[in-house]
């Protein structure tokens, strides 16, 4: 085991060599940059003294070379104006739009938007896994029909929509603001005990609006899969044998029936930032999503490379997290790729 997991933790420094080289190809394929789009508005509306400003930014920043040589550069692997200075040596770049660090910009997001994905996560799992194995193990019951109509109603509600509908009798109700991550005296203050109970407190709403849609499509698939395991033959065979129902459910068709949920963990994560950008809008989430949409609007190369490298990371940890989870869980998976004897 722990020879996989060095094995997969080296192959992932190619990986994301290969990865990083694609978004800065991406990054790059629109004509022009911050720079050059902020030199252009600026001669066009007659204003010429901050031009070379931005024309020394654009040497400064290498923008005038070649997109291997910056692309080296940004990675850390060709030396700069500077010497070598970039990701590897943990130099995130420069936000134009900003005009700051990109450490700057996003450091306070980051941790943040890994504990609303976690929570969000956590919470899909959680409320998921019960009710798919009661309406599996409990067909055509009024429970079934009424988990089954709840899960259609998730799934064609949009969730900015129902961010919006929590966000009202909340504060109809309750008479309180349940936007944000924090309370508003905890917003660039240190880290305390209360901030971060506050935080946990702002949690409850957005895990359950962000993940609403994976919870209703999760109780689907593990309802559909768990089906199919409870009619093979080898259920009918343990129940032959005496085995509980419990023992038998647990220990042979739900093993089987997860394995798909346990596989797509690597694939929530990038999935719960690009789809919880609208939501972080509407209720004012201090997350990375907003950020990234008005970095590649605003074509701040360095600010959206590395929003879009840091998902990257996040989604190969989960599937390396994924693959471990399936290995554990069902016995014919091997990590060499050997069968068993």
């Amino acid at each position: 085991m722990l020879y996989y997991i060095v094995r997969r933790i080296l192959m992932m420094v190619p990986t994301l060599l290969v990865i990083s080289l694609l978004i800065f190809f991406i990054i790059e394929l629109p004509s022009g940059d911050y720079i050059s789009n902020q030199i252009a508005a600026l001669k066009s509306s007659g204003e010429s003294s901050s031009v070379a400003k931005l024309e020394f930014l654009r040497q400064e920043f290498s923008l005038d070379r070649p997109f291997m040589e910056r692309y080296l550069i940004w990675v850390g692997l060709w030396p700069g104006p500077h010497g070598f200075d970039g990701l590897i040596q943990g130099n995130w770049g420069w936000s134009f739009e900003f005009d700051k660090p990109v450490e700057q910009v996003i450091g306070p997001t980051l941790p943040l938007t890994v504990v609303l994905n976690f929570a969000t996560i956590l919470f899909v799992y959680v409320v998921s896994f019960p009710i798919g194995i009661f309406s599996a193990t409990r067909q055509y019951s009024w429970g079934d029909y009424g988990f089954t109509f709840l899960g259609y109603f998730g799934l064609a509600t949009p969730n900015f929509l129902l961010a919006l509908v929590l966000l009202y009798f909340f504060n109809r109700w309750f008479g309180l603001s349940v936007g944000g991550l924090m309370d508003p005296q905890y917003i660039d203050q240190p880290w305390s005990f209360d901030k971060a109970m506050s935080v946990l407190g702002h949690l409850i709403v957005p895990t359950i609006v962000i993940g609403t849609s994976g919870t209703a499509a999760m109780i689907r698939r593990l309802r559909a899969n768990l089906l199919d395991e409870l009619h093979k033959q080898y259920v009918t065979t343990g129940r032959a044998k005496g085995l509980k129902e419990n023992q038998l459910l647990v220990k042979y068709p739900l093993r089987m029936a997860i394995n798909p949920f346990i596989a797509d963990i690597g694939n929530l994560i990038p999935s719960l930032v690009s789809g919880s950008v609208i939501v972080s809008v509407v209720m004012s989430l201090p997350t990375v999503g907003p950020v990234l949409v008005a970095a590649l609007q605003s074509q701040d190369q360095f600010l959206s490379g590395f929003i879009l490298l840091f998902v990257a990371v996040l989604t190969l940890i989960g599937m390396l997290i994924s693959d471990l989870l399936l290995a554990v869980l069902d016995p014919r998976i091997r990590l060499g790729g050997r069968a068993s004897t």
